[in-house]
């Protein structure tokens, strides 16, 4: 079985609290672009039983067992029995961008793993397997629009159509760390992000926020530079997306960017 885990990108991110458990009280509205994915291939493996995993394309810089692909094989087989697997991840996805490469990768693991042993499992149990390997994880089950809140396990459906918009995605050559976009948040209260994409995408800006936004800039200023730029294009709205660097313009129509901006595109079509 041959799948393709699409990255997403966040419209708005508020972070409410910290949580008893070291975690953050989030919400966010994440939505898919399928456009831009990695490429997933998994056969059992009836002679096997340990998960075989191999890559290509950008470089995994980490053992096979933190893997969210093998977290996932190992969470299935813990839980359901499963036997072993061989499976072949193409990574385009880039890390550390805010895009949900990796947690797109687990959340297509848990699917197709049901479908390959004919689990039968409903959407709410992989979403619940899901959420073990990682926060964003459960999201790439249906892949669909959705608000996630909590620490990003709690799945409420939206229904925010962008069909017919264009994206643009660019990536500056680093990336923050979950851990480094956290550690220089304030936790506020911020207006309901349903409410604000409820409007018209033209009166996004200015009140749909990523709370990341203000420590990121504050550390690579030329991420705000990029994001002014992307609205100087045209850009209905832009943003970054989760705890970045990766920065996301959505426009009426397809637009023309400057070199500067073409050198850090990583993705652009329509949704």
């Amino acid at each position: 079985m041959i799948t393709f885990p699409c990255c997403k990108i966040n419209i708005g991110l508020s972070v409410l609290s910290k949580r008893p458990d070291g975690y953050h009280e989030i919400r966010t509205l994440m939505y898919p672009v399928r456009g831009l994915c990695d490429s997933l291939e998994i056969v059992p493996d009836p002679e096997g039983e340990e998960c075989k995993l191999s890559f290509s394309g950008i470089v995994v810089d980490c053992p096979t067992e933190k893997t969210s692909v093998w977290k996932a094989w190992r969470v299935m087989r813990e839980r359901y029995g499963i036997g072993g697997i061989k499976a072949h991840l193409h990574k385009a996805v880039p890390f550390g961008a805010g895009l949900g490469g990796g947690s797109a990768d687990g959340g297509f693991t848990v699917r197709m793993l049901n479908e390959i042993f004919g689990l039968g499992l409903s959407e709410s149990e992989m979403e619940d397997a899901a959420a073990t390997i990682g926060s964003d994880d459960p999201f790439f089950v249906r892949c669909a629009p959705r608000i996630c809140a909590g620490r990003g396990e709690v799945l409420i459906d939206n229904d925010l159509d962008l069909s017919g918009k264009w994206i643009a995605i660019l990536k500056p050559p680093y990336g923050i760390s979950t851990a480094q976009a956290y550690g220089g948040v304030t936790p506020t209260y911020s207006t309901p992000i349903e409410e604000i994409t409820a409007l018209p995408i033209e009166e996004w800006r200015g009140l749909l926020k990523n709370d990341f936004e203000q420590s990121a800039f504050a550390l690579h200023p030329e991420l705000a530079e990029i994001k002014e730029e992307l609205y100087r294009c045209g850009a209905e709205y832009a943003a970054m997306s989760g705890s970045g660097s990766a920065m996301y313009g959505l426009f009426a129509e397809k637009p023309t960017l400057p070199p500067s901006l073409q050198e850090i595109a990583i993705y652009q079509g329509e949704l």
